[in-house]
């Protein structure tokens, strides 16, 4: 994803500012996807060292019994696993703190690139560069809109494509939903 971007930053300037908002949105649209997976992480992680903090109260209850009757090997076997799931809770609290700063990050990105596209998508690119693109668009066929029903046709029709990309994000993420479900 950050790739993306950064190709996307590199490839289209200002010039271009709706090739910009497009590729924008793009981006924006995986990095939601993407943030999403990031939060059904932190989830799993937070199950994860629950079952491990369980398990660890198991095998320490279960050394203390095995040292209330004299059975040294049942004490060092409960030993050992009390060590192993201890150590195992300690990674996965690590894990657990890495995802969470990770996912404020990608929270904080996806904001900027939000407030970027909504600059971009309004047109504060600037009416110089919007002119531009009209006479670039006239000079191969196509004809400026200058009624307001031409405007509300091109409104709705936005709208249309909007409402499109937000139901195939749905889509994906049910998708990815039932993928971690298989496995």
């Amino acid at each position: 994803m950050k790739a993306r971007l950064d190709r996307l930053f590199r490839e289209h300037t200002s010039a271009d500012p709706r090739a910009y908002a497009a590729g924008l949105r793009e981006a924006l649209l995986e990095a939601k996807v993407g943030l999403t997976a990031m939060r059904e992480g932190v989830l799993a992680t937070e199950r994860e060292l629950t079952t491990e903090r369980r398990q660890l109260a198991d095998a320490e209850r279960r050394g203390r019994l095995a040292g209330a009757v004299p059975d040294p090997e049942t004490v060092a076997v409960a030993e050992r696993f009390a060590a192993r799931h201890r150590e195992r809770m300690l990674v996965l609290e690590r894990k657990l703190v890495v995802q969470r700063d990770e996912l404020a990050l990608v929270e904080r990105e996806v904001q900027e690139m939000s407030a970027q596209y909504r600059s971009a998508a309004s047109g504060t690119a600037g009416s110089a560069s919007v002119d531009a693109a009209w006479r670039d668009l006239e000079s191969a066929g196509a004809t400026r809109p200058t009624s307001d029903d031409e405007r509300d046709a091109a409104a709705a029709d936005q709208r249309r494509r909007e409402e499109t990309v937000e139901a195939q994000l749905a889509y994906l993420k049910g998708k990815l939903r039932d993928q971690k479900r298989e496995r």
